[in-house]
């Protein structure tokens, strides 16, 4: 997921946020499922998040990749940082692909066992919907879709990001 480039710097428009984010719950890999997503991943195949946590620095190190068009496509690889902006509830973050950009990266929903998650942006422009396995069923997505367009989001335009790993 790119929030990248595309968000802009700055947007008085907020969106509510999960009420708390377990931190270390939250640093792994999530597979990128579904979402409004950003020009720059268009024909995203097999995209994914790695978030670790970079005690040294206090940040999150990001680490999205992707296959080009195709399951057979070029790895991209986009790395990023991003530093928890409100400690309170860990859930609004700051992401920079390069200094001194940073964007504003919300977690707007959060399965009670982190087995998923949606994430949006200020303006609500791009919304992305993850989950710790790649295999997430048409009724479980249309179940957390419901739940982003109940907080606002336009959902007309979200797509699933083609995902076929070996198990």
């Amino acid at each position: 997921m790119m929030v990248l480039m595309t968000t802009g710097c700055s947007t008085t428009q907020y969106s509510k946020t999960v009420p708390k984010v377990d931190i270390d719950r939250f640093m792994k890999k999530w597979y990128v499922i579904a979402g409004r997503l950003t020009f720059l991943e268009k024909g995203a195949h097999n995209a994914v998040e790695v978030y670790t946590w970079n005690k040294e620095e206090s940040r999150i190190d990001i680490d999205f990749t992707f296959l080009k068009d195709s399951f057979s496509g070029k790895v991209k690889s986009v790395p990023q940082k991003a530093w928890i902006h409100n400690s309170k509830d860990n859930a609004h973050w700051k992401v920079s692909p390069f200094w001194p950009v940073k964007f504003n990266y919300l977690i707007i929903d959060l399965a009670d066992d982190y087995s998923w998650t949606v994430i949006g942006v200020p303006g609500q422009e791009w919304v992305w919907i993850m989950a710790q396995d790649w295999k997430m069923s048409d009724e479980t997505l249309a179940m957390i879709v419901k739940r982003i367009e109940a907080s606002g989001y336009n959902v007309s335009k979200i797509k699933r990001v083609p995902q076929m790993w070996k198990d």
